[in-house]
């Protein structure tokens, strides 16, 4: 196995500092991970292999081979993240004296507003008929849920039986950087979910092969189930009723959109949705801005 060079070296030291001090996510961490492959690929194709010898006009030759490439701003961005927090990382340590990326501004971005569901077609989507089943009345319970307490994919996913305070109404969620917080859960997502747990869970459990997994949600085979299957649920029950590429987080999105509409206070929302600023959950404001000028368009006479 060939020697790893320096600033591979700094690239471990770098991702395993995230891991471990910053608690990022599986997720960031493995797209990080691919950033800074791309960023030392590219510095190799340039014949730089000293840290030292990395100047901001390579960096941002880095940025525009990006773009080149068709990658858009968030993704683009995102590259310069882990460039910038990196070389920031080896000045600190002193493992490097220069910071390259210093001065290097970040791609402005376009604002897209997310996919937001209507709440006739939230209706039509946990309305509909679920089979019969232990894995049908798992799949009515995720999608409640999901919509319910506006849960990410992987906070689903990743909830354990010890997370549930039904009782009280309310979820124990690991969200980014395994923060902890409590979401209520109340009505047809709480009717739901207790439904499931007092059956299909066990007979879905029944198949493990070893031990009972501490896991809510679990597969055919009475293991955790992944955050991939989990899309492809979601994706086939919208079909059904018409909505074509559901994603798990377009029901994050509505059920964020329909509470702000609701009355809910932007403070709270944020709670509940584990947002670190407040600046992230604006983003539903415009988009009740937008379905409030629909309205007025449609229902005032001089509009």
């Amino acid at each position: 196995m060939a020697a790893m060079t320096a600033l591979e070296r700094a690239c471990e030291e770098y991702m395993s500092y995230l891991a471990v001090e910053r608690g990022y996510s599986r997720n960031t961490l493995e797209a990080y991970r691919r950033d800074l492959s791309a960023y030392r690929a590219f510095l190799s194709g340039c014949g730089v292999e000293d840290l030292d010898g990395v100047t901001r006009a390579d960096v941002e030759d880095f940025i525009a081979a990006r773009r080149e490439e068709g990658y858009a701003s968030s993704s683009i961005n995102r590259s310069l993240s882990a460039v910038k927090g990196l070389h920031r990382f080896l000045v600190r340590e002193g493992v490097s004296e220069e910071h390259p990326t210093a001065s290097v501004r970040f791609s402005r971005q376009e604002e897209r507003l997310p996919d937001c569901l209507s709440i006739d077609q939230v209706g039509a989507l946990l309305d509909q008929p679920f089979p019969p089943t232990d894995a049908g009345a798992r799949d009515r319970a995720m999608l409640e849920v999901l919509y319910g307490c506006g849960l990410r994919a992987s906070e689903l996913t990743g909830l354990d039986t010890g997370d549930l305070y039904l009782d009280d109404g309310y979820l124990r969620v690991f969200g980014k950087g395994s923060k902890e917080r409590l979401v209520p859960i109340m009505g047809t997502a709480l009717d739901a979910l207790a439904s499931y747990l007092e059956g299909a869970r066990m007979g879905l459990a029944s198949h493990a092969r070893s031990g009972m997994s501490p896991a809510v949600f679990l597969n055919a085979h009475g293991t955790r189930i992944s955050r991939q299957s989990l899309h492809a649920i979601v994706e086939r029950y919208g079909r059904t009723v018409g909505i074509e590429g559901l994603h798990p987080h377009t029901l994050r999105h509505s059920f964020a959109t329909h509470m702000l509409a609701g009355g809910a206070d932007l403070r709270v929302l944020q709670e509940i949705l584990g947002h670190a600023s407040i600046a992230t959950t604006q983003i539903y404001t415009h988009i009740d801005r937008t379905q409030l000028r629909e309205v007025y368009l449609a229902a005032h006479p001089r509009a």
